[in-house]
C-alpha cells in the first residue's frame, strides 16, 4: 500500500504572484464587489418598494439580481482577501462549500435566464394573453423549479467531485474551488467524474439555451411582423440587451466546462472565470434593468422620497 495523507486544506493560486499587481487587483475587484452589492440590492430594493414593479418581468428580475448577488459573493470576497493579506489557503469544508454555493447560484441563474425569455416571448408574441398566461403561480413555480435545479445540480457535482480522493497536490491552479481546477488535483480515477460533469452541465446548458433560442425565433418573428417603429425599435432593444448578457454568461460556461480536462488551460480559465463569477454580476442591472424607464422612475421616487423625509 502507498503511504500517503489526506488533503485537509487548498491552497489558491489566485490571478496572479506577481506582488506589483496585488494592491491595483484588489482595488480594481473591490470597486467590482462594491457596484455588484449596490447595483443587485438597488434594484432588490426598488422592486419590493414601487407596486409599479411588481409584474412578472420584475419578479424575475429581482430573483436574477438575488442570484447575482449570492454567486458573486461565493466568490469575490476569498479573492479580494487573498489580495489584501496573501493568506490563500482554504480549508477542505470551506472549499466544497463554496462550491456547492457557487455552482447552485450560477445554475439557478441559467435557467431564470431561460424563464426571463419565456416570459418576454409572452410579453411580445401573446400580448393579449399575457396576465393569463404568466399568473403569479406560474411565476412562482418557474422561479422555484430554477431554485431547485439548481441546488440539485449543485449537490450532484459537489458530491462527485469530494467523493474522489486528493492525496498528492493540493495547489488550485485558480483564484476559487471551481470544479475542473479542484477535479484535476484528484489522486483516484477521475473519468466517470468527468463525464457526470460534461453530460450533466451539457444537459443543463443546452436546455436552457434551447427555450431561449425558441422564444426568442418566436420573438423575432414578431419583431418582423410589427408596422409600428416604435414598438419595433423598444422590442429589439430589450432583445439586444438580453441577449449581449446571454453570450457572454453561455460562452464562459461552454468554455470552461464543455472541454475534457487535457484541453485546459488554467490561466484562460481563471480569465473566462472572471466574467462570469465578478463581471457579469456587476452588468446585469445594467444591462436589465438601469436602462429601463419603469426602473429609472422608481429610482427617482425613491432619491425625491429620501430627498423630502431629509427636509432638502
Amino acid at each position: 500500500m502507498k503511504n500517503t495523507t489526506e488533503v485537509t486544506e487548498f491552497i489558491l493560486l489566485g490571478l496572479t504572484n506577481d506582488p506589483e499587481l496585488q494592491v491595483p487587483l484588489f482595488v480594481m475587484f473591490t470597486f467590482i464587489y462594491l457596484i455588484t452589492l449596490v447595483g443587485n440590492l438597488g434594484i432588490i430594493v426598488l422592486i419590493l418598494l414601487d407596486s409599479h414593479l411588481h409584474t412578472p418581468m420584475y419578479f424575475f428580475l429581482g430573483n436574477l439580481s438575488l442570484v447575482d448577488l449570492c454567486y458573486s459573493s461565493a466568490v469575490t470576497p476569498t479573492v479580494i482577501a487573498g489580495f489584501l493579506h496573501g493568506d490563500k489557503v482554504i480549508s477542505y469544508n470551506a472549499c466544497a462549500a463554496q462550491m456547492f454555493f457557487f455552482v447552485a447560484f450560477a445554475t439557478v441563474e441559467n435557467y431564470l435566464l431561460s424563464s426571463m425569455a419565456y416570459d418576454r416571448y409572452a410579453a411580445v408574441c401573446k400580448p393579449l394573453h399575457y396576465t393569463t398566461t404568466m399568473t403569479t403561480g406560474v411565476c412562482a413555480h418557474l422561479a422555484i423549479g430554477s431554485y431547485v435545479c439548481g441546488f440539485l445540480n449543485s449537490s450532484i457535482h459537489t458530491g462527485d467531485t469530494f467523493s474522489l480522493s486528493f492525496c498528492e497536490s493540493n495547489v488550485v491552479h485558480h483564484f476559487f474551488c471551481d470544479i475542473p481546477a479542484v477535479m484535476i488535483l484528484s489522486c483516484s480515477d477521475r473519468h466517470v467524474s468527468e463525464l457526470v460533469l460534461v453530460y450533466v452541465v451539457s444537459f443543463n446548458i443546452f436546455f436552457a439555451l434551447l427555450v431561449i433560442l425558441i422564444s426568442y425565433i418566436f420573438i423575432f418573428i414578431t419583431i418582423l411582423k410589427m408596422h409600428s417603429s416604435s414598438g419595433y425599435q423598444k422590442a429589439l432593444s430589450t432583445c439586444a440587451s438580453h441577449l449581449t448578457a446571454v453570450s457572454i454568461f453561455y460562452g464562459t460556461l461552454i468554455f470552461m466546462y464543455l472541454q475534457p480536462s487535457s484541453s485546459h488551460s488554467m490561466d484562460t480559465d481563471k480569465m473566462a472565470s472572471v466574467f462570469y463569477a465578478m463581471i457579469i454580476p456587476m452588468l446585469n442591472p445594467l444591462v436589465y434593468s438601469l436602462r429601463n424607464k419603469e426602473v429609472k422612475s422608481a429610482l427617482m421616487k425613491v432619491v425625491l422620497g429620501a430627498k423630502l423625509s431629509l427636509g432638502l
